[in-house]
């Protein structure tokens, strides 16, 4: 599958329609972004059955501010409308590969209660 890029206007659509989504928060002058961008492009292409996303920091940084994030690349898991992961840096592929396994084997009904749970701890913590 194709990777798509996300804007304000396309966000709700493409994360509330499909229920994995991995995006990459970059620019194009990041060094590591650019480095990164082949390992996330051949994920697209092995797992054709998530999508993968892209967020252009300098021309959406209203996401980039939803997101909080603070350093580019910037990588975010969401699985069925949760948040599920999110962390800055560069991954080599084989490290990619097995955080996509990991979400994979996650049991959304358990995550969903536990994010429904007033002692949750906020994501990160």
């Amino acid at each position: 599958m194709a990777t798509v890029e996300l804007t304000k206007d396309n966000f709700d659509e493409v994360v509330g329609e499909d229920d994995f989504v991995i995006i990459d928060f970059w620019a194009d002058w990041c060094g590591p972004c650019k480095q990164f961008a082949p390992v996330f492009e051949q994920g697209s292409e092995t797992h054709t059955d998530i999508t993968f996303a892209k967020i252009d920091v300098d021309a959406q940084p209203e996401l980039a501010g939803a997101f909080e994030v603070q350093s580019i690349p910037t990588l975010a898991i969401v699985r069925e409308k949760v948040l599920v992961f999110q962390q800055a840096g560069a991954l080599p592929e084989n490290t990619f590969e097995d955080l996509i396994g990991q979400a994979r084997g996650l049991d959304m009904e358990e995550v969903k209660k536990d994010a429904e749970s007033p002692n949750a701890a906020p994501e990160g913590e």
